[in-house]
């Protein structure tokens, strides 16, 4: 997902063997959006996505194919478009504008435009931000989307419905859906699927995570309180957003990065309790969680783990004088 990480293209299997590599592109950086630079991956994420709404999954799909196409016509690095290092910003602006818009001329517009405006800022910001960007591209474009939209008066899709009392399981597998805006266990079960086909570790951390994410956000549970709707940002009760998986899916998209980063158990357990809070913290700015947990808490981590090797080895360097 992330130009601090190598990118390497998985040979398709035999199924997809003859699938044109463009095409295999598109999955690709659908894929991208759980860390998986794997076409059946991408394939596995639009099926949860479209089990749950089939427009949010076109968005998905739209959305890859606007990124891989804009890249290749700028004539970006091959390797990076083939492995879906444009796609996948583009995929989640493609998700996100029939999530939060009504389908609509000036909507459908928006979107494309949010998703070709994607592929330069992803390449800008991977060229000269010194650290990992991940989902920063799809954060800042969505937010900008949003106030366009609202400033042209176009339609906004309904909240939805309270789910009323579900189980935690239920609202765990709802943090993993809705890393693509699905509150929904199929969706969950194609997104594990997905993840293991790329990485198998992977797929336990994201499990692991959006339990430990949906259990944080608990301890805190009370019948009367309320809090925004992280994404919404209309107020439900505290257990309606646990229910609906809203403090899980920041903590999956944490854990893997961060798991990326170190192989230890620390920083993605850190990252993971982290964005909880951060989750409840950025709705009061006015705008829209999306994904800015998960890179915020990314971010925090990776500095501490940059400020702790800088300490340490300034002090050993001494001690050993």
């Amino acid at each position: 997902m992330d130009g601090s990480i190598e990118t390497r293209v998985t040979a398709p299997s035999r199924a997809l063997a003859a699938v044109p590599e463009p095409v295999l592109s598109v999955f690709r950086g659908v894929g991208q959006v759980f860390f998986q630079e794997n076409a059946e991956s991408g394939v596995c994420f639009l099926v949860g996505i479209a089990a749950a709404a089939p427009l949010a999954a076109l968005g998905g799909l739209i959305g890859s194919l606007l990124g891989m196409v804009s890249a290749r016509v700028l004539r970006f690095d091959r390797a990076e478009v083939s492995a879906g290092i444009y796609g996948f910003n583009a995929a989640l602006v493609g998700i996100a504008s029939f999530v939060f818009f009504a389908p609509g001329a000036w909507s459908v517009t928006l979107m494309a435009v949010g998703c070709v405006v994607s592929t330069p800022v992803t390449y800008l910001m991977r060229r000269f931000v010194p650290w990992p960007t991940y989902t920063t591209p799809f954060i800042v474009i969505t937010w900008a989307l949003l106030a366009v939209g609202t400033a042209l008066g176009l339609a906004r899709t309904a909240a939805g419905e309270p789910l009323g009392d579900v189980s935690f399981a239920v609202a765990a597998a709802h943090g993993i859906g809705q890393v693509m805006f699905q509150a929904s266990v199929w969706t969950a079960a194609f997104f594990v699927a997905g993840i293991a086909i790329g990485d198998w570790r992977h797929a336990l951390w994201v499990v692991a995570a959006a339990v430990l994410g949906t259990l944080t956000a608990s301890f805190h549970l009370s019948a009367s309180r309320h809090g925004l709707d992280p994404e919404m940002l209309v107020e439900r009760g505290l257990g309606e957003n646990i229910a609906l998986g809203l403090y899980g899916y920041n903590a999956t998209l944490a854990a893997i990065a961060l798991f990326l980063a170190r192989r230890s158990f620390i920083p993605p357990l850190l990252g993971i309790v982290l964005t909880v809070p951060l989750t409840e913290y950025f709705p009061l700015l006015g705008v829209s969680a999306l994904t800015a947990p998960f890179v915020t808490a990314t971010w925090i981590v990776l500095a501490l783990g940059w400020l702790e090797t800088k300490y340490f080895s300034s002090g050993t360097s001494k001690s050993g004088g």
